[in-house]
C-alpha cells in the first residue's frame, strides 16, 4: 500500500472544466457547475481500482476578481457532493487562483502551481508518495498535456471542451504530444487501466 493506503504508487491528475464538468467560462456560480457524461463513472473505475484521483485546475478568475476564494471552494464542495452521489471521489482538490499579470497580490503572482508549471503535480506527488513518471494528466487543452510533461507526467488529450477545437485548429503548433487522445474522461480512465 502506497501513502493513503492506495494499492498504485502512481495517480491520475484531472483537469476541471471541459474535462470532468461543462465548459461554460468561468463558473462565478454554483449552479453553473454541470457534470460531464461519463465523467463520475470515469473516477469511479479509477477508484475501484485503488489509484488516487487528483483535480488540478487553474482558477484565475480570482487573481481577475469574477469571484473570490470563497466561491472557488463552494464550487468545489459542490464538485464532491455531486460526484459522490454517483459513487465517485477526488482524493485531493488542487487549485492554482494567481495570475502573473492580472489582479492585485497575493492573487497577482508568478507562481509555480499555475499549469503548465508542475506545481500542483509535485505536491500530488509528495502528499502521495507517488511516482510522476508513471502517473496520467488528463485534460481538454495541449497546456495540460504540457503541464504534464513538465513534471515527468504522461499527458491524455480530450476531445470535449477545448479539446477538439484544439485537435482540429491547432495541432501544428503543438511543441508536445499527449501519449493518448481520447473522446472523454471515462474513455481516459478506462485507456490508462488497460495499460496496468
Amino acid at each position: 500500500m502506497t501513502a493513503g493506503g492506495f494499492k498504485r504508487n502512481w495517480g491520475v491528475f484531472l483537469d476541471r472544466d471541459g474535462t470532468i464538468t461543462e465548459e461554460v467560462g468561468y463558473v462565478n456560480h454554483v449552479s453553473r457547475l454541470s457534470l460531464l457524461p461519463g465523467a463520475a463513472e470515469g473516477i469511479r473505475l479509477l477508484n475501484d481500482a485503488g489509484v488516487p484521483v487528483m483535480l488540478a485546475t487553474n482558477q484565475a478568475g480570482v487573481a481577475r476578481g469574477y469571484f473570490d476564494e470563497e466561491l472557488l471552494k463552494a464550487v468545489l464542495k459542490r464538485l464532491e457532493e455531486m460526484l459522490a452521489a454517483l459513487g465517485a471521489r477526488l482524493d485531493a482538490l488542487y487549485y492554482c487562483p494567481h495570475h502573473p499579470t492580472a489582479g492585485e497580490p497575493p492573487f497577482r503572482a508568478d507562481c509555480d502551481c499555475r499549469k503548465p508549471k508542475p506545481g500542483m503535480l509535485l505536491r500530488g506527488a509528495r502528499e502521495f508518495g507517488l511516482d510522476l513518471g508513471r502517473s496520467y494528466v488528463v485534460g481538454d487543452k495541449i497546456s495540460d498535456v504540457a503541464f504534464a510533461k513538465a513534471g515527468g507526467a504522461k499527458g491524455i488529450l480530450v476531445t470535449t471542451g477545448y479539446g477538439l477545437g484544439e485537435l482540429t485548429h491547432q495541432r501544428d503548433s503543438w511543441r508536445c504530444e499527449p501519449c493518448a487522445i481520447v473522446p472523454d474522461f471515462y474513455s481516459a480512465a478506462r485507456w490508462i487501466l488497460e495499460g496496468i
